[in-house]
């Protein structure tokens, strides 16, 4: 009983990481139908950025957290205007391709400047270090720290979505833009919003990966991104809710699989999930299917 209640609290942990990362694929492709694949390397980037805040700088993990953030945010809103805008109203094959270039374009130009060689976070001191055990169950600060942010961006986010004016007009553009334009919405401002929102959260995720695993290199986002990506089907893209829930379905699956099936297994048995849902509801777990009018 204790080691299961364990992998819960591992879950949540990586299932909390996952949800962040997922929550920005799923706000590009309810506004723009964009499936953003250079979204995991700002979450890498993101990593990056806090490491170097706590390295060279000596900056806490709070205000690391903070600039890795802010970063994050002007990279994704320089990526939309100067990738994807431009290609708007073109096919959407060309944007995918674009997004995939991006990616490698962000990867690489990283590998230039850092090196390829896997880096250690610096370890956290003081509050920051001290594991707690209830009842034989050890919960780390780190694991506390990890789902508390999440759940506070999660809360901030909703927030956003929900009772500000942007987040009106994010919702009126996802349902019809052209309507939402007519209706006066600045529909550019709201894309770029939107990017820089979920770049925000990747670049949270990045840093609290860094200091759960301690490890970071410039092909990090790679996995993560696409667990993070099933999480979003999963769920049902294009919904907040559904990549929460995608989120910490796929942390929890991968923790248990690790715990009581086999570590090799759980890349295996997360896209066995994804092609699973593709078969039997391509819409997601809170998806509505919708048929197309000819």
């Amino acid at each position: 009983m204790e080691q299961f209640l364990q992998q819960v609290i591992n879950g949540i942990s990586v299932g909390s990481i996952y949800a962040l990362i997922a929550l920005g694929y799923t706000m590009v492709y309810g506004i723009i139908k964009l499936i953003n694949f250079a979204h995991c390397d700002i979450f890498m980037l993101g990593a990056y950025i806090g490491y170097f805040c706590m390295t060279s700088f000596k900056l806490g993990f709070l205000p690391s957290l903070f600039i890795a953030m802010a970063i994050c945010t002007l990279v994704g809103i320089a990526i939309e205007k100067i990738a994807y805008k431009p290609l708007r109203n073109t096919a959407r094959i060309a944007v995918l391709i674009t997004a995939i270039g991006v990616s490698l374009f962000i990867e690489y130009t990283t590998m230039f400047f850092v090196k390829p060689d896997p880096r250690s976070y610096p370890p956290l001191s003081g509050l920051m270090s001290k594991t707690y055990s209830i009842g034989g169950i050890n919960i780390t600060m780190q694991q506390i720290l990890i789902v508390g942010i999440t759940i506070i961006l999660m809360i901030l986010l909703q927030f956003i979505v929900k009772r500000t004016k942007i987040g009106k007009a994010m919702r009126a553009v996802s349902l019809d833009r052209d309507a939402a334009e007519l209706m006066g919405i600045n529909v550019d401002t709201t894309i770029s919003f939107t990017f820089a929102l979920g770049s925000a959260l990747a670049g949270a995720a990045g840093i609290l990966v860094g200091i759960y695993y301690n490890s970071i290199n410039p092909l990090m986002g790679g996995m993560p991104g696409l667990k993070a990506f099933v999480a979003a089907v999963l769920g049902g893209i294009g919904l907040i809710p559904g990549a929460m829930i995608g989120g910490y379905f796929i942390g929890f699956a991968e923790v248990f699989v690790i715990a009581y099936v086999n570590s090799l297994l759980k890349d295996a048995f997360v896209f066995a999930i994804l092609i699973l849902i593709l078969i039997v509801k391509p819409s997601g777990l809170l998806g509505k299917e919708t048929r197309e009018k000819v």
